[in-house]
């Protein structure tokens, strides 16, 4: 495994960040005069980041997502998931002890998510885990986000590594589609927010937790 560069999505993938930010959003609507949202409403829309949340958590109780309060509401639930950014969102079990075992065999590692990158960065260094990355690539990072390709080809230059011994790890169709454009094997993980079952994406490999993803990584060589 040696100079293989691992790219992680960040929530549903390694940390488990639906607790707060569905806090965060029905905080948010309810401060506006909305209804709070059912989590299982959010959950898909957590991979595309803070303003699909808000988008459809405005569909979804018939309000008109007009730009002007999508921007609105957009600003008002980053404020306050800043300021709440772990308080219950947790790492996955096993993502501590295989992040330190890919390290140890000389991996190069990084995060490539649709969460604005400084919140990325306050989470992981909430959770001391940010020393293990040589890039964290946010969707305000580049010109591009996911499921851009350039999204995750961007994060690899940065992290110093080779595209083309590369390997994405993600929890969402969004992961998989952005690596299937980047031309990068996909490892997809199904503890994460998925509305789809992952086995229809078509990924590369197919794990249920992080015990299992160094083999994973080791099948696809």
């Amino acid at each position: 495994m040696k100079q293989r560069t691992i790219i992680f999505d960040l929530d549903g993938t390694l940390v488990d960040t639906a607790p707060d930010l569905i806090v965060a959003i029905n905080k948010t609507l309810v401060a506006a005069g909305h209804r709070e949202i059912t989590p299982s409403v959010l959950r898909p829309a957590m991979s595309f980041g803070a303003r699909r949340m808000v988008e459809v958590g405005l569909a979804w109780q018939g309000v008109s997502v007009d730009s002007g309060i999508v921007d609105s509401l957009t600003s008002a639930l980053l404020a306050h998931y800043a300021d709440n950014v772990a308080v219950e969102s947790q790492p996955y079990p096993y993502v501590r002890e295989v992040l330190v075992e890919l390290s140890e065999r000389d991996a190069i590692l990084c995060v490539c998510t649709n969460k604005m990158e400084s919140l990325s960065r306050q989470l992981l260094a909430a959770l001391h885990l940010e020393h293990h990355f040589k890039a964290i690539c946010g969707r305000d990072s580049l010109l591009v986000s996911k499921p851009h390709p350039g999204h995750l080809i961007g994060t690899v230059e940065r992290a110093g590594g080779i595209l083309q011994r590369s390997i994405m790890i993600g929890d969402s169709e969004v992961d998989i589609a952005t690596a299937k454009a980047a031309c990068v094997p996909v490892v997809a993980i199904e503890h994460g927010y998925s509305d789809k079952p992952l086995a229809q994406l078509l990924p590369d490999a197919l794990i249920s937790d992080f015990s299992q993803l160094l083999a994973a990584i080791d099948a696809i060589g």
